[in-house]
């Protein structure tokens, strides 16, 4: 086990892009497995996984490698040093990582992990919120295992395929999978793999999808034939199962503030032979009040802290700021008061969220409940699912239905 140098070259030019240039840390681990054709899948496992691994530990890192941002390249050098020797690596006779301290290292792991925030390198005020929002002892293990690397979870297209034609189909290739006990759309990885560069992904049998995502539809009871409204539909992961659902019979629409998110989901609806979906961009207030009392079924997959998807998106840890939740607890609000409206007498509504915040949950839901537009409904049940106890994302989700006039 040794470190090479093109390698960690390519990791050290990746973090400085998230730590100092406000890169997304998804969109550069993507560019960086396509430096170099020549590279198998252990050196892009390697890259992938070193870049991920040092975004989610970065305040302990820096803590042991004595640094401050803004991080120059030396510090990063230094973070990547403490890595290494924490990871078990000998350490290379390189000029960057010359007099690289490793007792030292391993003394200063074994001190700050003593501490909540430095082992689980988290912002102060991040740990403060969870405390307070959770309590002490669930907010321990649910940050413990946001830290945990999130499973590559498939969702079975069932417009084109089986679960068991994509099981053996992977199992051709050397891509081994294991099902979930009540999901039949779900396939989990063994072990990582490039599945996008597959003839099944290209094809449209399968689209990569959390397992606890994959909950949402379901909870939304569509059957086909329904009007089903996708409120916030983004790159429509979710408006994706909603058509496969509804076997493509009936009227969805997918609804996003945003025309580029809409044109991935078109992209994707092609490939995956989802030709039941209509897109309308929300430009103005007439698009939702032209729906009011029109659908069967409305899915308010709200905007919100995404407290619940640490796993995935390590560097959200970093970029989210506390007054974000603030203010995302008030659009949340407002979008469950303006898109509830679109549901029509005897229709069901599920407002949805990848955050673990009861203040932008259950809360949300209470005070909805309470106001002129939230009592034309009747609460029906809601889901809590926390990481620490499910092994995927944390999730929430409240189904309601309109009362009858």
């Amino acid at each position: 086990m040794r470190l090479h140098r093109n390698l960690v070259y390519t990791t050290i030019d990746s973090l400085n892009a998230i730590f100092n240039e406000g890169e997304y840390a998804d969109k550069v681990v993507a560019r960086a497995l396509k430096k170099d054709k020549r590279w198998g899948s252990s050196d892009r496992k390697f890259v992938a996984e070193t870049i991920y691994e040092v975004v989610r530990w970065k305040r302990l890192y820096a803590e042991i490698a004595e640094v401050r941002a803004p991080y120059n390249r030396e510090n990063i050098w230094r973070m990547f040093a403490v890595w290494a020797v924490l990871r078990g690596y000998p350490i290379p006779d390189w000029k960057q990582l010359e007099g690289t301290p490793e007792r030292k290292i391993k003394g200063r792991f074994d001190e700050l992990s003593k501490i909540r925030t430095m082992r689980e390198s988290i912002p102060d005020w991040m740990d403060e919120v969870g405390v307070a929002e959770l309590g002490e002892e669930v907010w321990t293990k649910e940050i413990a295992a946001q830290n945990q690397p999130a499973k590559v979870i498939l969702r079975v297209n069932t417009l084109k395929c089986t679960r068991e034609k994509l099981r053996a189909i992977l199992m051709d290739l050397d891509i081994h999978t294991d099902t979930l006990p009540d999901q039949p759309d779900a396939l989990v990885l063994r072990e990582r793999a490039n599945v996008f560069m597959t003839d099944a992904f290209r094809e449209g049998f399968f689209e990569v999808q959390d397992a606890n995502s994959q909950l949402v539809a379901a909870f939304l009871d569509v059957k086909p034939g329904m009007r089903v409204v996708d409120t916030c539909a983004g790159a429509g992961g979710k408006s994706l199962h909603i058509a496969a659902l509804m076997e493509n019979k009936g009227q969805l629409i997918a609804m996003d503030l945003y025309e580029s998110k809409l044109k991935q989901l078109k992209l994707r609806a092609k490939r995956d032979g989802a030709f039941n979906i209509e897109y309308r961009i929300i430009d103005s207030t007439k698009i939702i009040k032209k729906l009011h009392e029109r659908a069967d079924r409305v899915l308010i997959d709200a905007p919100c802290s995404g407290l619940g998807v640490l796993k995935r998106n390590p560097d959200a840890k970093w970029k989210l700021q506390p007054e974000f939740i603030d203010n995302i607890r008030a659009v949340q609000a407002d979008i469950l008061e303006r898109y509830s409206k679109i549901v029509k007498p005897g229709g069901k509504l599920v407002y949805a969220t990848c955050s673990i915040l009861p203040s932008e949950n259950q809360e949300q839901i209470e005070k909805f409940l309470k106001t002129e537009s939230g009592q034309e409904f009747k609460f029906v049940e809601d889901r809590k699912i926390l990481a620490s106890e499910s092994g995927f994302d944390g999730f929430y989700m409240a189904l309601m239905e309109r009362k009858e006039n």
